[in-house]
């Protein structure tokens, strides 16, 4: 069976698992960015068609700048206490089973059916039935094949999300996963009613206050090795209410780092007030920061990865940066 073929025969098998149950429970991974709360939207208007009962639940507060997105505002913020009704559950964008969060442990003790729909190709397929597919730009783009093999055509809600989740995760069309295929679905949902330049404008240019007051201080901390190849930045804890910003201010700031002539990796170290260090790891192509960021207990992409780092933030750049380093020897 060719790979076509074979991906086509998992999709086939979504669309059955989506018609098999009467409720679902929906959920992406935690500290969610434009892909996963886009895949969200889009997953629960597909499972709408078929008739069944939704809940949407993450971990994390919701980035603002997405507020426009369909059923954003029915979003579940996970909660010990909560009552949730569901049969079978759909995790979308999450590299490992852990980043659903605390709702992990109620999914388990309910043995529940799980579909795992991803693009990161660190994802070890812990559902039930997985469709990880590396090479798509975004979740989105997996779920637009999705939908492709239904009787439905997304509505102009269901095709503003999926360009959304695609718009965010390629940078704006600009990173290395643009591809034809990206391409493709872009003109698709334009075609479908989407405003290209309003959600550019909305998600890409426009910013806060706070995310201009935080940029600042951050670029401010810019430090780079001796060969200026690596350079990174750290967040404090403090940082954000300092500049009157919120965590989702946070997310490109990297890229300026990476957007140094010279420079192969970026990296963004995020002090949390758990004592926890959030590293955001971006690669130029020469390294794979992906594997990089599985040494830590992280993962990612090639180009795009993420970990957290147990130790004080000093010791934390620290080895970091030296792994980084021996990786560009």
């Amino acid at each position: 069976m060719s790979i076509a073929a074979s991906y086509e025969a998992q999709l086939k098998e979504a669309i059955a698992f989506i018609q098999g149950y009467s409720s679902y429970l929906v959920v992406a991974h935690e500290n969610p960015d434009g892909d996963a709360i886009s895949s969200c939207a889009a997953m629960s208007w597909l499972l709408e068609q078929y008739g069944k009962q939704v809940t949407i639940i993450n971990q994390s507060d919701l980035p603002k700048r997405l507020d426009y997105l369909y059923r954003y505002d029915d979003i579940i913020q996970y909660k010990d206490e909560l009552d949730l009704n569901f049969e079978a559950v759909i995790a979308l964008d999450c590299a490992d089973a852990s980043r659903m969060g605390e709702v992990l442990a109620r999914i388990q003790d309910r043995k529940a059916p799980l579909l795992n729909i991803d693009h990161h190709p660190t994802n070890n397929g812990f559902g039930t039935l997985n469709i990880i597919r590396a090479e798509a730009a975004a979740t989105v783009e997996i779920i637009y094949d999705l939908i492709k093999l239904t009787p439905f055509t997304p509505n102009l809600a269901c095709a503003k999300a999926l360009y959304s989740g695609l718009l965010t995760d390629t940078g704006g069309f600009r990173y290395s996963n643009t591809s034809p295929a990206v391409m493709s679905m872009a003109s698709e949902l334009l075609a479908l009613g989407v405003s290209a330049y309003e959600l550019a404008d909305h998600l890409l240019e426009k910013m806060t206050m706070g995310r201009l007051k935080l940029l600042q201080t951050a670029l401010a901390r810019i430090t780079f090795n001796e060969a200026q190849t690596i350079g990174w930045v750290t967040i404090l804890e403090e940082d954000l209410a300092n500049c009157g910003a919120v965590s989702e201010d946070i997310e490109g700031i990297v890229n300026y780092i990476l957007n140094v002539e010279g420079v192969e990796v970026g990296i963004l170290f995020k002090q949390s007030e758990n004592g926890v260090i959030k590293a955001s790891i971006r690669s130029a192509g020469k390294v794979n920061v992906s594997q990089i960021a599985q040494s830590f207990g992280g993962g990612g992409h090639v180009r795009a990865a993420g970990c957290r780092l147990s130790s004080d933030l000093d010791e934390s750049v620290k080895s970091l940066v030296e792994a980084v380093g021996k990786a560009l020897a």
